[in-house]
């Protein structure tokens, strides 16, 4: 099929002069291929070319006779006819010829040849497809129109009258087309294919497709070629499986045509179904994949994913000895096999009963690690990370100071939950305890992992650390203190919306029980770290101070006061001038750059088809989400911002602009610098105004004391941010 690939490559870069060529050379072959034949003239046939290439079509007429397949024979003949410009003599005797010996029978033959055009030879390209389609023109045989009408059923055929009449899908009331009209636009359908099926007897072909949704599909690769998920979407919903049925039929027919050996399934959505000419064995995919070589991790996956879904293939004896000999092999010639590969491997042995002495390696090589933390978390597959972990369980003596370890490193909720399920023991209990407390102080160094763990601990059923009362308010405070610094960072947008969905699901029943048990000062933090909160609407402060009214009818005029004071300071977002640049400049290139861009991408994604389905469309409208929240977000908060100034700035006690020199319990020297929000550096200790630490140490004077987190810090002075950034 050498010479396909230079025919398409031609025809797609529009090289008419280069196409000729290479023809000129193809006609002059000696060793004819029906099947590339008819590939070239159906590609040439569907291009921009056809119209010029009439002419030439005729001198693949010697390589046509060395054909040896009758099908070969016809399909390239009839392909010729449909190119053809020149009406020659020798191609009207050819088609005659043909059709004459195939149709001898048909009482019509000669008035249909009349009607084709061989009869007075002037015009008759088409001829062979032309003559068929006549002959399938008998009432109650289906047709398709190619100019959008759709399916249709034959009612009526007159050969004196030269026309026909049709019921189609599209259009209402029977149709009428003369012959003429016919050849151009319709094409023949046999009973058997999916739009006749479709068009006759959905409702038979329903019920096929519920019982065995894999012979639908493949009806439909067979009939109309390669499809996506999107476009079989197209071909089925509502025509012939119910709109309300179709995620759960679609679902099971995904889950059966991954298995299934006669239809290649693609690797990515926007790519289409394919139906293979022979069956191909799961075991074949898995061995051409293998072929390309691909690296160890790489390979390690793949098999397990193979595995995974196809678990049936170990049944198949030579199978499983030539996957157990390509593993052995990786082992022994892999010189640079990290012990995580390592591992892998002979998890995969052992399952696969390979090697007796698979089990004792694994035990050996875990007993011996040095760095098992991240041996653990360097294995590809999820499930030998876990047997890895409960042979340390069972191995280890300090098992404890590595699932510790990797409580908070591991990627998988799954996985975490195994290692809290096992420290979640008396012996390890307050060694579990010690570790979560650094989620109360370190929140921001672990966003995922504090939501994952407040979910844990807000269960009525749990018993875990943290999870009494206190507990629960504790890390319901560090919960909103948290979703104030994640609001601003736009990697972090679908964790905030989670945390605004546990603290809203079932009308807000988790603020209701936190608030249940906490004292009234507990409860004005809560409401004072709520309303910091971009993402909470007004409308929900005001359901929250409802609901702390409710357990502190002290509150009552809390929220009145805050309404007289929402113009006042408290509500300015203090900045230094290059914050202020920096957030117009983020508004300019959002608003002039990435908006029109992201335009793009959704007229982009929007072309590729059915947008229920279409991955890129739905990434780009999320994206067009994400751009609007931070553009209403920094818009609505640049009219409340002012820009720090010498003049805000006092030495005498501790407020906005101040650089704080502090002194812990240890005698240790700590800094800290206070800003607003666009300029806090947690790493660099510069912190925003608005933070809990920094309203903690707000008002004190040098050789005061404050506490935080149980820590107690000394002021040992009090700088000017604007004295430093001069010096």
């Amino acid at each position: 099929m050498t010479y396909l690939r230079d025919f398409r490559e031609r025809i797609q870069n529009n090289d008419y002069p280069g196409f000729l060529k290479i023809w000129e050379e193809y006609c002059h072959g000696d060793q004819p291929d029906g099947t590339e034949i008819c590939a070239i003239l159906e590609s040439v046939k569907a291009s921009d070319l056809a119209k010029h290439f009439g002419v030439h079509v005729e001198r693949i007429i010697p390589l046509w006779r060395e054909l040896k397949e009758p099908a070969h024979l016809r399909a390239v003949l009839r392909l010729i006819l449909d190119l053809e410009t020149t009406n020659s003599e020798e191609l009207a005797d050819l088609a005659t010829e043909h059709l004459k010996s195939h149709y001898e029978n048909d009482p019509l033959l000669h008035e249909k040849l009349r009607l084709i055009g061989l009869r007075n030879r002037e015009k008759f390209q088409s001829a062979i497809r032309n003559f068929e389609l006549l002959t399938h023109l008998k009432k109650g045989n289906f047709i398709f129109h190619t100019a959008g009408w759709g399916t249709g059923e034959i009612l009526d055929v007159s050969l004196i009258r030269e026309e026909m009449s049709a019921e189609f899908e599209y259009v209402v009331g029977p149709q009428h087309l003369s012959f003429e009209k016919t050849f151009k636009t319709l094409l023949p359908l046999p009973e058997s294919h999916f739009y006749a099926r479709r068009f006759g007897n959905p409702d038979l072909l329903e019920k096929e497709g519920r019982e065995n949704p894999v012979e639908l599909i493949r009806l439909i690769l067979r009939d109309l070629g390669p499809k996506t998920a999107a476009e079989l979407k197209d071909e089925l919903c509502d025509l012939v499986i119910p709109a309300e049925d179709w995620n759960r039929w679609w679902q099971t027919a995904r889950a059966k045509l991954k298995k299934d050996t006669k239809i290649e399934s693609p690797k990515e959505l926007k790519e289409p179904f394919r139906l293979r000419e022979q069956d191909v064995p799961h075991e074949v995919t898995l061995y051409k994949a293998l072929e390309a070589k691909p690296s160890v991790n790489a390979t390690i996956q793949l098999i397990y994913t193979f595995l995974r879904d196809f678990p049936e293939t170990l049944k198949n004896q030579e199978f499983k000895v030539s996957l157990e000999t390509r593993l052995k092999e990786i082992f022994a010639q892999e010189t640079s096999l990290s012990d995580s590969q390592k591992l892998s491997l002979l998890f995969f042995l052992d399952d696969l009963g390979a090697s007796k002495s698979s089990s004792q390696e694994i035990q050996t090589l875990l007993a011996q690690l040095q760095n098992t933390p991240e041996v653990v978390r360097g294995i590809e597959v999820l499930a030998f990370q876990k047997k890895a972990l409960q042979q340390i369980r069972k191995l280890r003596k300090d098992w404890q100071e590595i699932f510790l370890d990797l409580l908070f490193s591991v990627e998988q909720n799954l996985l975490r939950d195994f290692l809290l399920n096992e420290l979640d023991a008396p012996a390890t209990k307050d060694a579990l305890k010690q570790k979560l407390s650094a989620l109360l102080i370190h929140a921001l160094s672990f966003p995922d992992i504090f939501v994952w763990y407040f979910q844990k601990i807000t269960d009525p059923k749990t018993k875990l650390p943290f999870s009494d009362a206190e507990g629960k308010n504790r890390f319901f405070e560090g919960l909103l203190i948290l979703l104030d610094h994640l609001e601003s960072r736009p990697q972090y947008r679908d964790l905030s919306k989670k945390i605004i969905a546990l603290i809203m699901a079932d009308r807000y029943k988790l603020v209701r029980d936190i608030l249940q048990h906490s004292s009234l000062e507990e409860t004005k933090e809560y409401l004072l770290l709520a309303t910091k909160c971009d993402t909470l609407t007004d409308h929900d402060i005001k359901i929250l101070h409802s609901l702390a009214e409710v357990v502190h009818p002290s509150l009552s005029h809390l929220r009145k006061e805050k309404d007289r004071t929402s113009n006042s300071e408290e509500n300015v977002i203090w900045t230094t001038q290059d914050g202020y640049q920096r957030i117009q400049q983020r508004i300019q290139q959002i608003a002039t750059v990435e908006t029109v861009h992201n335009a793009r991408e959704i007229e982009a994604a929007r072309a590729l088809g059915d947008l229920r389905e279409n991955a890129e469309f739905k990434a780009a409208l999320e994206k067009r989400d994400r751009l609007q929240s931070e553009l209403k977000l920094l818009s609505d908060q640049i009219t409340r911002a002012r820009v720090l100034t010498p003049a805000d700035v006092t030495v005498d006690e501790v407020g906005i602009g101040s650089i704080v020199h502090c002194r812990d319990s240890k005698g240790e020297h700590i800094r800290f610098t206070l800003l607003g929000p666009w300029d806090a550096d947690p790493e660099r200790h510069i912190l925003s105004f608005q933070s809990k630490l920094a309203q903690t140490m707000k008002g004190r004077s040098v050789g005061e004391y404050f506490e935080f987190q149980g820590e107690k810090f000394a002021i040992a002075e009090i700088d000017n941010y604007f004295d430093q950034k001069q010096g």
